[in-house]
């Protein structure tokens, strides 16, 4: 397919984006909850690392790709301990309360000639009430905004609103969350680019009109005890932004042990995406397609995306310290 961009519309249609989605759709997002919810960090007691890569539309020259790639732990309590500093006097140091959830994520995405690449750090807080567990999250992030100016063309050859040195930007930005957990049910609302900054090009940042808008996140599920090692588990992630473009994904998986699961879902007026999976001991690989409900299914072969897992710290004071639910 011929290259041709034309800055102006790329960066208008840049904004319309905005008025859907900006942000990455992670179709395994249940998987790891914390790509969307800062207040997930280190909410399940474990420590986890997390890979996910997706590729939208195979097949479609410079179709959006994106690879994230994420860490997060609970600062589990621990009791007194003795620090002696001399013979004559010892200190009594307070060790963690086991409340705080710390978590990190380094992401690249990639649409066409435009592409980010951040870093996003996350601080959580959890405090039980009765049986259950609410979780407060924030996270602070800067991200790099670029231009690939190789695959834009102009009809003039140039255009002043790219220049050398405004091909690439970076910009601060953050998101909050909170996260309720009851065993087996689950809620969760947060926002991302809570900043909405805009991307100024030209050499007087006369061009202003491309912001990165406000997301908004609300995710729920119940996992269902069928007997015989069965489980399912229904669940909805609603997104819309501030110009309120809705969105649902409504899911069911179902499990077998816990160590294999076979799930369906719908997007709302978008796509039908099947997710497959498997838990060896602390590993775990998830796999989904994405078949799209608009034109774009005549010369694409869907959407792939790929999730790898590792937990740790399933010790026995962890295991104590889960049965806390």
């Amino acid at each position: 397919m011929k290259k041709l961009f034309i800055i102006i519309i790329v960066l208008k249609l840049a904004v319309s984006v905005g008025l859907a989605q900006q942000e990455p759709a992670f179709s395994q997002y249940d998987m790891n909850k914390f790509l969307l919810n800062p207040a997930f960090a280190g909410s399940e007691g474990f420590t986890s690392f997390n890979l996910t890569a997706r590729q939208q539309w195979l097949g479609f020259e410079n179709a959006p790709m994106t690879q994230a790639i994420s860490g997060q732990t609970r600062i589990l309590k621990t009791s007194y301990v003795q620090k002696s500093r001399s013979v004559r006097r010892g200190v009594r140091k307070k060790r963690p309360s086991g409340r705080i959830g710390i978590g990190g994520y380094l992401y690249n995405d990639q649409n066409g000639p435009i592409g980010r690449t951040g870093l996003e750090l996350t601080y959580a807080y959890h405090i039980f009430i009765g049986n259950g567990q609410l979780s407060m999250g924030i996270s602070l992030s800067a991200y790099q905004f670029r231009v690939n100016v190789d695959e834009l063309t102009t009809y003039e050859g140039y255009d002043p609103l790219i220049d050398e040195s405004r091909q690439s930007m970076y910009i601060p930005d953050g998101s909050v969350g909170v996260f309720y957990t009851y065993q087996p049910f689950y809620i969760g609302f947060s926002s991302k680019n809570l900043f909405q900054a805009a991307v100024k090009f030209g050499g007087d940042n006369s061009f202003k009109d491309y912001q990165q808008v406000r997301h908004y996140y609300l995710m729920s599920g119940y996992r269902y005890d069928m007997g015989n090692d069965f489980e399912i588990e229904p669940s909805i992630l609603l997104k819309t932004t501030e110009t309120f473009n809705l969105q649902a994904d409504i899911s069911v998986k179902g499990y077998y042990k816990r160590d294999y699961w076979l799930g369906f879902s719908y997007r709302t007026g978008n796509a039908v995406i099947t997710t497959v999976g498997i838990k060896v001991d602390r590993l775990y690989i998830g796999y989904a397609f994405d078949y799209s409900l608009n034109d774009i299914q005549r010369i694409s072969y869907g959407s792939h995306e790929i999730m790898v897992g590792l937990n740790f710290g399933d010790n026995t004071r962890r295991y104590r310290w889960l049965n806390r639910f």
